[in-house]
């Protein structure tokens, strides 16, 4: 950690270039005998990505950014706050694979006291530095290996944190939690010696039936996404408990926040129709989580086939998703694509359909953009089709 990053002259070199061509910057050369060029550029770049991510670290003066990929990498404030609303409040928590601090940061406002284990030694000790840039307290900061830590510290916690690695000792990604680095699958009863509730963020690519197949004492799974982009998948653990899961999915809109929350393998009876006034698109959330059975049933809506996750109603609903109302069923051809879009200029997306999204672009000559959605999709009765659709503004929908 060079603290001559920290000299105000060079906070506001960063401050003044956060804009800047850093190839250009690169070429120029460092303005100080103190900071290297290529650490200047670290932290302009570093700060930019932490604008719209992480705005409480961005609009402090002198906080110290590690390498762009660790900002990268780090929860959102908006995914960190949520995190630390699902665990009670108590006395003590540990994150055992805490990287920025970010998420650390806000289960501190929850707990009287945090341990923050980070085994790259830097980055633990720039965080410990901007947690007191921030004012935080009651968070202590460990250079060393959160499970070993654990483990030599015979300490007990209310709530135990864990984001595990999901590169192998290779570098390369792994696909299974088994695969991941901790091992939880390893060390859960060794961690639920150690407290009564744990908090599990795996990436948002794997299967949740799998994770639970091998997961025992889930409690809750969340889903959540920021402006429909599916972003954390988190499995709680509470100790003892031995029922069907509670699935939660949390979509944070631009105008709302979308929640949507049901009993995982809870089986309930869909109804299939082919396509009425208005078209139903349930976010990311949603989707990840499966519960298209749950959905349907609580907005009373259809699904126009099996796999399509497409529903349907003639009523405009405050559904949590897009919604669309259908101009148009066609089947899908150039001239009858032409006769709808003249412009040739359409925002384009394919579920239970044969081809790629990119592959209909270039068949049937698509700009990206514009306000008309087509949805090459599948119905009922087996029909492939395209639907014409225009967006509905969702502050009409509410008002």
């Amino acid at each position: 950690m060079n603290t001559a990053i920290l000299d105000n002259e060079v906070q506001a070199f960063i401050t003044a270039n956060l804009n800047a061509n850093l190839q250009r910057l690169i070429l120029k050369g460092s303005p100080f005998k103190t900071v290297t060029i290529q650490e200047l550029v670290n932290q302009i770049a570093a700060k930019k990505k932490a604008k719209d991510k992480l705005p409480t670290w961005f609009n402090t003066a002198e906080i110290y950014y590690p390498p762009k990929l660790s900002i990268e990498q780090t929860s959102s404030e908006i995914t960190a706050q949520y995190k630390a609303q699902i665990v009670p409040k108590g006395n003590a928590f540990i994150d055992l694979t805490a990287g920025f601090g970010i998420d650390s940061f806000y289960f501190s406002k929850r707990f009287k006291q945090g341990v923050h284990c980070e085994i790259n030694a830097e980055l633990s000790h720039i965080v410990a530095y901007n947690y007191t840039t921030l004012g935080v307290e009651n968070i202590r900061c460990v250079a060393q290996d959160g499970m070993r830590y654990l483990k030599e510290s015979h300490a007990i916690f209310d709530c135990i944190y864990i984001d595990p690695s999901r590169r192998n000792s290779s570098k390369g990604k792994v696909f299974l939690l088994e695969d991941y680095e901790p091992n939880v699958l390893e060390h859960l009863d060794f961690m639920l010696d150690n407290t009564n509730v744990i908090l599990i963020k795996v990436s948002p690519l794997l299967d949740i039936s799998n994770v639970l197949k091998t997961l025992r004492n889930v409690a809750e799974v969340h889903c959540v996404a920021v402006q429909n982009e599916m972003k954390e998948l988190l499995f709680y653990i509470k100790k003892g408990f031995d029922s069907a899961p509670l699935i939660k999915t949390i979509n944070f809109d631009k105008s709302k926040i979308q929640n949507f929350d049901f009993t995982w393998k809870n089986t309930i009876e869909t109804n299939y129709t082919m396509p009425q006034k208005y078209l139903y698109e349930p976010n990311s959330a949603i989707m990840k989580s499966g519960g298209f059975g749950a959905i349907a049933a609580a907005y009373v809506v259809s699904k126009l086939h099996p796999n399509s996750q497409l529903f349907t109603h003639n009523e405009l609903l405050d559904f949590p998703g897009r919604c669309f109302e259908i101009q148009a069923i066609i089947k899908p051809n150039k001239k009858a694509i032409r006769q709808l879009i003249p412009e040739g200029k359409a925002n384009v997306t394919v579920r239970n359909f044969p081809n790629s999204v990119a592959t209909l672009r270039k068949k049937f000559k698509l700009k990206d953009g514009g306000d008309d959605y087509l949805f090459f999709t599948t119905l009922c009765d087996a029909s492939k089709v395209l639907l014409h659709c225009r967006k509905i503004d969702k502050q009409k929908i509410t008002n």
